[in-house]
């Protein structure tokens, strides 16, 4: 590895940013509102980690990275759409994201439907480029009603337990995380032996991505996250920080840090930044 991870993940979110911008219909397509929030959901900021960790995986599996920039971006419109529709009115009604106004505070909350719709429409779009069926219907799998909406939905219903909790992030947050994971050694062709590692990997890496966020919607301001702060508590969620406390939140992220580097271990190659893309999830601070 030649490049810090600083310069790594700047260095593929450039791409990634430049992926979409390419892909995207441009905004004066007909009818040119829906193009243009299109554009405005996806383009205006993000740490790009789904689609940063499918290059990843498919970097360390021995895979060229340009020819994959498409469907791997593809998963940043999948993420953008739920959060699109996450902040709605009817969900978590929110006013800020990635430091600016929500899509639907902007262009309407019908357009803002419509833009979730059509961006995730987009994605399997881009998807199908890959040429392997295998790979839209994994990616298909893990957000669908027993996948990521799925968890939407539990959340949606709350609970008080340690495992309902467990339920909630696995499925709203680490399954379209280990998607990702999986997404780049699917594009790379990689071993079983690999995939299983991939897999492993995403679903320790993903369950702790969302501990750190209940730790930093406690402890951060919205300045600092780039949206509403506090949001789960006045809300009343069930987060682990909430169920559990702080300390034992940040404990359960380390252990599962530590799952996710000895299967990035496992999977090694020449140019690996697997682990340290876990460290950077849960050392993070927006």
């Amino acid at each position: 590895m030649t490049l810090s991870l600083e310069e790594y993940l700047a260095s593929r979110r450039a791409q990634v940013d430049r992926t979409l911008d390419e892909n995207l219909p441009p905004p004066a397509t007909p009818p040119a509102i829906i193009h243009e929030a299109m554009r405005y959901a996806v383009l205006g900021g993000g740490k790009r980690i789904r689609p940063i960790l499918a290059i990843a995986a498919a970097e360390a599996c021995g895979a060229a990275v340009e020819p994959l920039l498409g469907p791997c971006a593809a998963l940043e419109l999948i993420h953008t759409y739920s959060l699109v529709h996450d902040d709605l009115p009817a969900l978590d009604n929110d006013d800020l994201r990635r430091g600016r106004k929500t899509t639907h505070v902007v262009y309407g909350e019908a357009i803002g439907i419509l833009v979730g719709d059509a961006l995730l429409t987009e994605a399997f779009s881009w998807l199908s480029r890959a040429g392997d069926a295998k790979v839209i219907a994994m990616v298909a799998e893990a957000i669908d009603s027993k996948g990521m909406i799925g968890g939407q939905v539990a959340d949606l219903e709350g609970g008080s337990t340690l495992d309902q909790l467990e339920f909630i992030h696995r499925n709203k947050t680490a399954k379209l995380i280990t998607a990702a994971a999986l997404l780049g050694g699917l594009l790379a062709n990689a071993s079983e032996k690999l995939l299983t590692a991939l897999r492993r990997y995403g679903e320790a890496a993903g369950l702790a991505f969302q501990i750190v966020d209940d730790l930093l919607d406690q402890e951060q301001s919205s300045a600092e996250l780039g949206k509403t702060a506090g949001k789960d508590a006045a809300q009343g969620k069930l987060t682990y920080p909430a169920l559990m406390g702080a300390a034992a939140a940040r404990k359960r992220a380390e252990e599962l840090l530590k799952v996710a580097v000895e299967n990035a271990g496992i999977i090694g190659g020449p140019v690996n930044y697997l682990a340290p893309i876990a460290r950077y999830i849960c050392e993070r601070r927006s």
